[in-house]
């Protein structure tokens, strides 16, 4: 879009209420439609890119996000500041803050999302519940309402039948979950659910679910105007998780057929409407081994693994939602949308996967991203930059595009071989011990991936050969025929990773 259709837009300056690599993303679509952007950042994040790459920047406080990124009072004064007249809120902070939706709305500037209205209902998944089973979208069985008392809520479990999941109301990222196997255990792990639920979300409402045993995390993709337009962008496999957070995702999912692809996309666009939804959002389920599904929860804002269905649809999702901010209808329909390759997603956190993918700290001594085509890096750093240790750990997005998914799969393991990252421990080992394994590669696999497959001895032993496979390729190449039949000699008194690769 050029500068002179952006005239025709409500929103002429952007500020984006957010930090890292999805500040630096929005930022850059809204340039290209013409749109001035406004940074915020805290003292931590003084010399981040996004801040020199906006328009204008604004200090907003300390490193600490609760005395910075998560005040909302500080943003609209920020707004005021700059004369931007809308936020783009991005992912995490206060990006589902209903009361912060209605402050930007109280100070009468738009926010890139959806109603206040909207935001609250689905941002309680028992709300959400209730707001889905207008539609009869399917449900894992379990109670509708929340449960406090201990005895009634015993009851209730053995109705449903163990295994059963406690979920906080208000929950997210695994926070105020726990999975009971039998009656014995329910009355401590359900006082502890509500704590953990207490302390993380100031709510300990707690409810009670069937637990599938074999789950994948399907999630479905949507965008809604003002004018009553809904659809679905299909559906992304989400299911290599650790602690209940994704690491890996892709789009299609291996698994879906056209017919199971065509009702879950219907049933994410009624529970959009069931909430009049606008702009982009997603609705969760959770897909049984019987490939049968359940609505899990409604996300109502861009997600983190949005990039995967922007390569496979065509689609820049935050230029939709900026439009759809602006009250412009969408400019597609159902059947315009049609499914082109596939695509795969590689959070890079700096996390040690041999430590139980513990937080890591400490200087990008060296960082160079993989080029080529088919593969997208989304970031927030350059070589030299510290990680802070108050924000998420995700140092990168890294996504591969290719024809089909054996393509893109091999595209990742090639880009992940050109990510040069020193200086911290990363996801990218893990990725590759994904990319290459038999249950991923067959796409048998559930939200139960890292437990059944990963520890970290499998990791250490799979860079140890890869190690000796390349001291074997660098002696064949620099020393002469004696010194390689020494050299094989050596290897096969220590290791026998020709005759016995990696098995899974």
């Amino acid at each position: 879009m050029s500068s002179s259709e952006n005239s025709q837009l409500k929103i002429s300056k952007l500020l984006i209420a957010n930090r890292g690599e999805i500040a630096l993303r929005i930022m850059r679509s809204a340039k290209e439609m013409g749109i001035k952007t406004v940074a915020v950042f805290s003292e931590a994040d003084r010399n981040a890119l996004h801040v020199r790459y906006a328009d204008e920047a604004i200090f907003i406080g300390p490193a600490a996000s609760n005395q910075s990124y998560l005040v909302g009072e500080k943003i609209i004064q920020a707004c005021k500041d700059t004369g931007a007249d809308a936020i783009h809120p991005g992912y995490g902070f206060l990006s589902e803050n209903a009361g912060f939706a209605q402050q930007v709305a109280d100070a009468g500037l738009i926010l890139v999302g959806p109603s206040p209205k909207a935001m609250q209902i689905m941002g309680n998944k028992l709300s959400a519940k209730a707001a889905a089973l207008k539609y009869n979208i399917p449900m894992v069985p379990g109670t509708e309402e929340a449960i406090t008392d201990v005895a009634e809520a015993k009851r209730r479990a053995i109705e449903v039948g163990f295994p059963i999941l406690i979920k906080a109301a208000a929950g997210g990222g695994g926070k105020g979950m726990r999975i009971v196997d039998g009656v014995n255990d329910f009355e401590e792990q359900m006082q502890l659910a509500v704590s953990e639920a207490t302390s993380a979300f100031g709510d300990g409402a707690v409810f009670i679910e069937r637990y599938v045993t074999s789950p994948r995390h399907i999630e479905i993709q949507v965008l809604g105007d003002e004018h009553g337009n809904i659809v679905h962008l299909f559906e992304r496999e989400c299911s290599v998780q650790r602690r209940h957070q994704k690491v890996v995702e892709e789009a299609p999912s291996s698994v879906l057929t056209p017919e199971i692809r065509e009702k879950m996309g219907e049933c994410a666009v009624d529970v959009a409407r069931s909430v009049s939804y606008t702009g982009a959002g997603t609705v969760e389920f959770i897909l049984d081994e019987n490939l049968d599904f359940f609505f899990l929860e409604m996300n109502t804002r861009l997600q983190v693994e949005h990039p995967v269905t922007e390569l496979i649809t065509g689609i820049d999702l935050v230029k939709e939602q900026i439009k759809i901010a602006s009250g412009e209808p969408l400019s597609f329909n159902q059947e315009d949308l049609k499914i082109n390759g596939h695509a795969v997603e590689l959070r890079v956190y700096a996390e040690d996967p041999n430590n139980n993918f513990l937080p890591d700290i400490g200087t990008l001594q060296t960082y160079k991203t993989p080029k080529g085509n088919g593969v997208r890096v989304d970031d927030g750093f350059e070589q030299g930059m510290e990680i802070p240790i108050y924000y998420d750990p995700m140092i990168a997005k890294l996504i591969t595009f290719g024809k089909d998914r054996e393509e893109a799969i091999q595209r990742m393991i090639r880009a992940i071989d050109e990510y040069d990252i020193t200086g911290i421990e990363t996801t990218l080992g893990f990725g590759k011990f994904v990319m290459q394994h038999q249950a991923f590669r067959s796409g048998d696999f559930d939200t139960h991936f890292v437990g059944k497959y990963f520890n970290a001895e499998s990791l250490k032993n799979y860079d140890e050969t890869e190690a000796l496979i390349a001291a074997l390729v660098a002696a064949k190449l620099f020393k002469n025929k004696n010194s390689i039949e020494k050299f094989d000699s050596a290897v096969a008194k220590t290791s026998d990773w020709r005759k016995n690769r990696i098995k899974y």
